[in-house]
């Protein structure tokens, strides 16, 4: 009867974590890798409001289809503004590679999280 208990207790303890840890992950903007082969990545950004994705760089252009729109303001490594897109639902946009060298965050400072599928060439 015990045993029962403290498994019971274990299996509670272990689902409480799991909702805990999927709590905090929406909260997080993040990357959800979607598809890669030789021509394209794909990826699914997350952006909630005031949580940049951290900084990095695209080496090649991409298309992304806001399935979730919004502004988006894309800051330089010392969070200078280096430009601002509004992107609308359901709409597919292009972006460029960025310079050589240098790095963005994108920053939402809407009041709801936005989400935008992107297919980055890989050459």
């Amino acid at each position: 009867m015990l045993n029962a208990k403290v498994i019971a207790l274990m299996a509670a303890s272990a689902a409480c974590s799991v909702a805990i840890t999927l709590a905090v992950q929406a909260q997080q903007s993040r990357r959800e890798p979607q598809f890669e082969n030789e021509h394209v990545k794909v990826w699914k950004s997350i952006i909630v409001p005031n949580q940049p994705l951290r900084l990095h760089r695209h080496e090649f252009g991409r298309a992304l289809i806001a399935l979730k729109g919004g502004t988006l303001k894309v800051v330089d490594e010392a969070g200078n503004a280096i430009d601002t897109y509004v992107w609308e639902d359901g709409n597919a946009y292009w972006l460029d590679a960025d310079p050589p060298g240098k790095l963005h965050g994108d920053l939402n400072e809407g009041p709801d999280t936005m989400e935008v599928i992107v297919v980055e060439l890989q050459k």
